[in-house]
């Protein structure tokens, strides 16, 4: 914006100096100079009040939330070949963590764990299934890596399992290391991280091996049944759960031995932030749960007595963080109480009860010695 200014100066003419510039310049009787007012018109320029900032949505921001609730359902890919993780029975039942943390998932967004599709997805076509939008989240005991992280259009949440490599081999073999196996076949899925770590270790080590490549879990343990390599490599939690159901599972032992770091957990595709941040804080919440000693048979007492202020945030009591995901304020007492916590998930599916039992080492909240840590709920 521009306005106009008069700005009036009294200047004094000197008749020798306009002469100088070819004017005559007045004089008075007397012969002394006349003083002169000129009147200039000067354009200053006015800056206009800086605007607010303008906070812009990234491409893809929310875009998932609404086809997810537009459809009345969440489809999760996971496994189901995976006693413990991801499993599917005769009746078509779906069962494990990984499957739970789907049901978790569709709490926080509809306060409905029911309302979830469950789609089978291999290895090798589970990243593409995700890509193409054929699934809104992979929850199929995934490990996370650069590469999978930069070159697969995906983002990994928060890790929910920490695990590592490991090697099966039939206890009548007497082995009882890496080095037993030299010369040996090893039965590995491809399509997973599980080949490569193999190839890794074993050159390392200076190890010779004939790889068994296979496209999927039952076919991978099946051979390894029948004979026809003499071990088997997957993480260990797909060893520990596999050997359960094996038709003699105490004549097979997994060697002393952690071969690669594998950090398993959900994963989403690039481009929304909105969709990543409720992937992310369910995860968070099934911690935050145990971390505060909320469950399933406890959350509806503990939600009318809550005093701590993180507490009355998390059940929505104050404070509207639910609605800063997209998502009503209960959406955390809606985990709870349809799927429980963090622990309650775990022993259910992997406890010592369960015949997949798995110590859980790595995977205790950090007051315990573990890795599993929510940040503050504010």
């Amino acid at each position: 914006m521009r306005k106009l200014f008069a700005v009036f100066a009294g200047l004094t003419v000197i008749s020798l100096l306009l002469a100088a510039c070819g004017t005559a310049a007045p004089a008075a009787s007397n012969g002394a100079p006349v003083i002169q007012t000129v009147v200039v018109t000067v354009e200053v320029p006015v800056t206009a009040a800086p605007a607010a900032p303008v906070v812009v949505a990234p491409a893809g921001y929310g875009e998932t939330l609404k086809a997810v609730q537009a459809r009345g359902k969440l489809v999760c890919g996971v496994n189901s070949q995976v006693p413990g993780f991801g499993y599917v029975d005769s009746a078509g039942s779906y069962s494990g963590f990984d499957v739970d943390y789907c049901r978790a998932l569709a709490a926080a967004i509809f306060g409905d764990a029911t309302k979830v599709e469950f789609r089978a997805v291999s290895a090798k076509e589970r990243f593409t299934a995700l890509q193409s939008g054929e699934i809104d989240v992979l929850s199929r005991n995934t490990t996370w890596t650069l590469v999978r992280d930069t070159e697969l259009g995906g983002n990994f949440v928060h890790t929910t399992f920490y695990d590592g490599q490991g090697m099966m081999v039939k206890k009548e073999s007497g082995i009882t290391d890496l080095k037993g196996l030299d010369g040996g076949t090893i039965c590995v899925q491809t399509g997973t991280t599980t080949e490569l770590n193999l190839a890794d270790v074993m050159a390392t080590q200076g190890i010779s091996y004939t790889p068994a490549v296979f496209d999927d879990a039952d076919s991978t343990f099946a051979a390894y049944a029948e004979g026809r390599c003499d071990a088997v490599t997957t993480d260990k939690s797909g060893l520990v759960s596999r050997r359960a159901v094996l038709a003699d599972p105490a004549n097979h032992v997994i060697l002393d031995v952690t071969m690669s770091k594998e950090p398993l957990g959900p994963m989403v595709r690039h481009g929304d932030d909105q969709w990543f941040d409720i992937v992310q804080w369910t995860v968070f919440a099934l911690f935050f749960g145990e971390e505060f000693g909320i469950t399933s048979a406890n959350v509806d007492e503990q939600k009318s007595s809550a005093t701590a202020p993180e507490a009355k945030r998390f059940f929505g009591l104050e404070g509207d963080m639910g609605l800063k995901l997209g998502l009503t304020n209960d959406w955390g007492y809606n985990i709870i109480k349809q799927v429980g916590n963090y622990e309650e998930v775990y022993n259910r599916n992997l406890g010592p009860d369960t015949l997949t039992y798995i110590p859980r080492g790595l995977n205790n909240l950090y007051t315990n010695g573990g890795l599993l840590y929510a940040p503050p709920v504010h």
